[in-house]
C-alpha cells in the first residue's frame, strides 16, 4: 500500500508491491514471504488480478458481486468473485474485445463487441451466439424497457438489434459521418449518440427518431481554449434525468442541461489528449474525468478541481464502485491498478478492512510523546549554562544525553547565544546571493590539480574517439594519478626530455591522420589522374618528419650529455661514495651516484685516491675490492733491466728470407 496527498486528498494505491510469478511453487512462495519484508507487507485485494499483457476494459456487475475484466494477449475476460477476493473463472476469446456490456445482474449474460466486428453473446457456461455487423464498431448501449441493442462505429447508421425477437431492425440514419460513443439514460430511455464531426444527436427510442442535434464543438473552439482541429465527441454519460457530460478529442468535459444548447460548465484537461471515460459520484457532486496520463476528479457545480490519480502506465478505462471510495482501472501494464480515497466515500463491504487499515496509518503518523522535549548532550548542557539542573526534574537522563523541555533549551539558547539569529541571517543573505551568483558569466574548470597537462590531453582524445569505452580520469585504479602529488610528471626530467619529440610526433601524427580523414570524406567523388600520382608528395613528407624527430632527439641528448659534463667539472675532486644502506635520500646524491657508477673503473681509482677498501654503489649494485701498494717506478725499471740479460732469445727462430 502507498500512499500519496495530492491538493490534501489521501490516496492509497493498493497494487503497488512486489508480486510473485505464478510458476513457482506454493513452498517455494511460502520461503520467499519469510524472508522478504516487502512480500509481507503487501496488500493484494484480488487474487491473480492482472492480464498477461495489457488491461483493456473494467465494469462491475449491477449486483456488485462480480468484477469482469478484459486484455490481451490471448484475447481474454477474466472475472472475480468479491465474496472469495478470487478469480472465478476465465474465457480466451477469437479476437481483441473493444467494449462489453453486463446484460444480466450478474455474470450469467455477457455481451462483447470486437474489433473483427464480431459481437458474441456469453453464459453462465460460455458462448451461446456469435453475429457480424456491417461496420467496425466502436460502442454499444443496451435499451432494457425495448431489449434493443445499440451498435455504433465507423458508420452513420445506429445498428439495431431487438433480443427478444432475435432479429435486426430498421437503423437509425443519422447525419454523422462516423459514431464514436454511445449512452441510454436509465430514467427515461433517451439514446444520445456522440459523433466525429463535434455534434451529440438525441434518439428516441419509441418514436425512433431524432429529438435534437447539440453542436458541443462551437463552445470549446474559441480562441481561449486553443484548437486548431475540430474536437470530436468521444465520451459521454448521463447524470440523472436531466443533466449529462460530454468529453471531446481536445481535452475537454463538457456538462449540460439537455433542456439547454448552452454548456452548464466547461473543464479543460490543458494537455490536449482525449477524454475516455466520463463517470459522475452517486452521493457527492464530483466528476470523475480519465484520459490517458490522468484521472481528475473537480466538482461539477465550479469546476474546481478536488484531487487527481496519476500513474506509470497509460490509463485505458475505469470502473468507479458506486457509493464507496474505491477505483478500479485498466491501464497499459499486466497489473490492474486499485485506488481508494477514504473522503468520497467508505470501503465496499466486500473490503471493509481497508477502513481499519487507514486509520491505523493515519493515526501512527500522530504525535509522538517526545515532540516537546530536546535532546542534548552533556556537552551542550554546559556550554548553554544548565549544568546545574543536574538531578532536577528539569532534565531527564537518556542514554547519553539528557532531556529538556524544548522552551527551556531556546530560552537557554537565545541567552548564552545573542547574536544567534543576526548570524542566521547574514548566512541566509550570503547563500541567496550564492545562489544568483552562478547565472553570471562562469569559466568551469573540471581539470584536477595534479597533472593538469595529462588531463587535458586525455579529455581530448576521449573527445575524439567516439567508441572508447574506458576514460582513465573516471577509473578508480588512475585516480591516484591526479590526486596524489608524488606522481606528477617532472618536465625536466632526462627520460621526459628524451621521450617529449616522441609524443610531440604522435600528437602531430594523430591531427594529421584527423585532417586526411576529412579530406578523403571531401575527396571521395574525384578521380585521380595517374599523372597526379607521380607528383604525390606523401612519402616526401613522411621522411621529412623522420629527419626532423631524428634532429629533435639528437638535440635532447646533446643537451643532456653537455649539462653532464658541466656537472662532472663543476664538482670536487674527491667525491663521496655511499652505500646503498647509509645513502641520503636526496637527487643530487642519487644522481652523482648515478655518474659514478657509469664511470669506468680506472677513472673511479683515480678519485678514490687508490684506497685500501673501496666501497661503490650505484642504485641496487655494489662493489668491494681491495688495491695493493703501489711499486716503485726506479725498482720497477732496474728489476726490468735484470730480467733483459737472463731473457732467452728468440729471434733466430724466424724464418730465414728466400
Amino acid at each position: 500500500m502507498q500512499l500519496s496527498e495530492i491538493d490534501n486528498v489521501k490516496i492509497y494505491n493498493l497494487s503497488v508491491g512486489k508480486s510473485l510469478p505464478d510458476w513457482l511453487t506454493e513452498r517455494k512462495k511460502r520461503a520467499l514471504l519469510k524472508k522478504n519484508v516487502d512480500l509481507r507487507r503487501r496488500i493484494e485485494l484480488i487474487q491473480e488480478f492482472d492480464m498477461p499483457g495489457v488491461s483493456t476494459t473494467i465494469k462491475v456487475s449491477k449486483d456488485g458481486q462480480y468484477i469482469m475484466a478484459t486484455g490481451i494477449y490471448k484475447p481474454r475476460i477474466k472475472c472475480y468473485d468479491v465474496n472469495n477476493l478470487s478469480l472465478k473463472f476465465e474465457r480466451c476469446l477469437d479476437s481483441e474485445v473493444v467494449t462489453f456490456e453486463i446484460l444480466s445482474e450478474d455474470y450469467s449474460k455477457i455481451l462483447f463487441l470486437q474489433c473483427d466486428r464480431y459481437v458474441e453473446f456469453h453464459v453462465g457456461h460460455g458462448r451461446h451466439y456469435r453475429f457480424r455487423v456491417p461496420r467496425f464498431g466502436r460502442d454499444i448501449a443496451y435499451h432494457r424497457p425495448s431489449c434493443d441493442l445499440f451498435v455504433v462505429g465507423a458508420s452513420s447508421e445506429v445498428y439495431r438489434l431487438n433480443l427478444e425477437i432475435g432479429q435486426f431492425l430498421a437503423p437509425y440514419v443519422t447525419k454523422a459521418k462516423e459514431i464514436n460513443c454511445c449512452a441510454v439514460n436509465e430514467e427515461h430511455g433517451l439514446l444520445m449518440l456522440g459523433t466525429e464531426s463535434g455534434h451529440v444527436e438525441a434518439w428516441d427510442p419509441r418514436t425512433k427518431s431524432r429529438q435534437g442535434i447539440l453542436d458541443c464543438a462551437m463552445h470549446c473552439t474559441d480562441s481561449e481554449y486553443r484548437n486548431d482541429k475540430l474536437p470530436a465527441i468521444t465520451a459521454a454519460k448521463f447524470d440523472g434525468p436531466l443533466r449529462m457530460g460530454v468529453g471531446t478529442s481536445t481535452g475537454h468535459v463538457l456538462l449540460y442541461d439537455i433542456r439547454s444548447s448552452k454548456p452548464l460548465l466547461v473543464k479543460d484537461h490543458m494537455n490536449e489528449i482525449p477524454i475516455k471515460v466520463l463517470e459522475f459520484h452517486k452521493t457527492m457532486n464530483y466528476v470523475y474525468s480519465m484520459d490517458s496520463t490522468v484521472v481528475k476528479i473537480w466538482d461539477k457545480n465550479t469546476g474546481k478541481q478536488y484531487t487527481s490519480i496519476e500513474s506509470s502506465a497509460d490509463f485505458n478505462d475505469l470502473c468507479v464502485i458506486p457509493n464507496t471510495g474505491l477505483n478500479l482501472m485498466a491501464v497499459e501494464d499486466q497489473k490492474m491498478q486499485i485506488y481508494y480515497i477514504p473522503s468520497l466515500g467508505p470501503a465496499p463491504r466486500w473490503c471493509a478492512f481497508l477502513d481499519n487499515l487507514t486509520e491505523e496509518l493515519e493515526s501512527s503518523a500522530s504525535q509522538t510523546v517526545y515532540d516537546d522535549y530536546k535532546f542534548i548532550t552533556k556537552q551542550e548542557l554546559e556550554s548553554l549554562g544548565l549544568d546545574h539542573l543536574l538531578g532536577t526534574n528539569l532534565l531527564r537522563a537518556y542514554m547519553h544525553g539528557y532531556f529538556v523541555d524544548v522552551r527551556l533549551y531556546k530560552r537557554a539558547k537565545s541567552i548564552a547565544d545573542p547574536f544567534a539569529f543576526e548570524q542566521y541571517k547574514k548566512r541566509k543573505i550570503r547563500e541567496k546571493i550564492e545562489q544568483e551568483r552562478p547565472s553570471r558569466l562562469k569559466v568551469e574548470d573540471n581539470l584536477p590539480k595534479v597533472n593538469r597537462d595529462l588531463a587535458s590531453k586525455l579529455m581530448d582524445d576521449s573527445g575524439r574517439k567516439k567508441k572508447q569505452t574506458t576514460n582513465l580520469l573516471k577509473d578508480d585504479r588512475f585516480k591516484a594519478l591526479f590526486e596524489n602529488p608524488d606522481f606528477e610528471v617532472d618536465r625536466e626530467a632526462e627520460e621526459y626530455r628524451l621521450l617529449n619529440p616522441v609524443l610531440s610526433r604522435l600528437d602531430k601524427n594523430k591531427d594529421k591522420k584527423m585532417e586526411t580523414e576529412t579530406s578523403m570524406q571531401v575527396e571521395e567523388t574525384e578521380e585521380k589522374d595517374s599523372d597526379m600520382e607521380l607528383y604525390d608528395t606523401s612519402d616526401g613528407d613522411s621522411s621529412d618528419e623522420d629527419r626532423t624527430w631524428v634532429k629533435e632527439v639528437k638535440k635532447q641528448h646533446k643537451m643532456i650529455r653537455n649539462k653532464s659534463r658541466k656537472e662532472e667539472d663543476s664538482q670536487p675532486d674527491e667525491e663521496q661514495v655511499y652505500e646503498s644502506n647509509n645513502a641520503p635520500k636526496s637527487t643530487n646524491i642519487i644522481k652523482s651516484i648515478t655518474r659514478v657508477s657509469k664511470a669506468s673503473l680506472g677513472d673511479r681509482l683515480a678519485k678514490e685516491n687508490f684506497s685500501t677498501m673501496v666501497t661503490t654503489a650505484g642504485g641496487n649494485r655494489e662493489m668491494k675490492f681491495s688495491m695493493r701498494k703501489k711499486k716503485d717506478p726506479q725498482n720497477h725499471k732496474k728489476h726490468y733491466e735484470e730480467r733483459k740479460k737472463f731473457v732467452r732469445r728468440t729471434g733466430f727462430l724466424s724464418s730465414s728470407k728466400k
